[in-house]
């Protein structure tokens, strides 16, 4: 039987910064997902926004986390969630990166990040930002230091959704994308094309983009720094949110994602330790 649960959780008096599930599942795996959660701490109070913003696609990635916690029983993989909003800080985003606290999103003002001073900043990334991020370490290391994962060398899969169409310009226009998911990578080809190929193949038709509709060569902040740094193999997907906006779009969607990443996680060479 997989034992799939809540193994631990970091938490303060006011939120959890991160959540773990499967730690010990047999898959050579580890789940992440940087924008699992719009849950702001009690004491940044909601950053000046309503309950109504924080909902939207500029608190969190709508379906992400439901994905991640379905595909960690599928697969039996470890998983790693974060528990706080990207608005408090992206943990996708490099400390100091101006986007990484920002100001505003999708032209809404976020009155709680306006004209922070340094060691605001500071305090937002050791309170918030770094926990998760030790819990993926700690998560990747515990994989690695068990037998049961191939030359102890897993591999790290991040998770994200996006919207199904995007202001473009200055005229409030929207443009559709035209992509089910797309597939985010920048040098590291191993499981990031054989996963296009498989997709783009699968007898649904999907449309995939290849790093759309963002580029795995500019916002890929979170594997490249637990993977791409250590030469594990790594990718990450995005799924179109109105496809997960239901239990069973996401139960249909993990169920595809993890067929066809078990397939890839077989190959005999994929577990090796390689630098791109």
């Amino acid at each position: 039987m997989k034992k799939v649960s809540t193994l631990y959780c970091m938490t303060s008096p006011t939120n959890t910064l991160f959540e773990t599930h499967n730690l010990d599942g047999s898959a050579p795996l580890l789940l992440i997902c940087d924008h699992a959660s719009n849950h702001v701490p009690t004491e940044l109070d909601n950053l000046g926004l309503t309950p109504d913003q924080l909902n939207q696609h500029i608190g969190w990635d709508i379906g992400a986390a439901a994905i991640t916690r379905e595909m960690s029983k599928d697969i039996d993989a470890a998983a790693v969630l974060a528990g706080f909003s990207r608005l408090v800080i992206d943990p996708n985003r490099q400390p100091g990166d101006p986007s990484g606290i920002p100001s505003m999103s999708d032209e809404i003002p976020i009155p709680g990040n306006q004209n922070l001073s340094e060691t605001e900043q500071v305090e937002r990334t050791d309170n918030y930002f770094w926990p998760y991020h030790h819990a993926i370490a700690d998560a990747l290391a515990h994989l690695r230091r068990r037998k049961t994962v191939p030359q102890n060398i897993p591999a790290v899969f991040s998770l994200h959704t996006f919207t199904p169409s995007m202001s473009s310009g200055s005229s409030n226009s929207k443009a559709d994308r035209p992509w089910h998911a797309g597939v985010l990578w920048n040098r590291d080809p191993r499981i990031a094309e054989p996963l296009i190929h498989l997709l783009r193949k699968h007898a649904d038709k999907f449309v995939i983009g290849d790093n759309e509709p963002y580029s795995g060569k500019e916002v890929y902040y979170s594997v490249d720094f637990h993977a791409g740094a250590a030469g594990l193999p790594h990718c990450a997907i995005e799924v179109r949110q109105d496809l997960v906006a239901t239990p069973e779009g996401v139960a249909y969607w993990a169920k595809v994602i993890s067929e066809i990443l078990s397939e890839i996680l077989s190959a005999t060479d994929l577990h090796q330790i390689k630098h791109y």
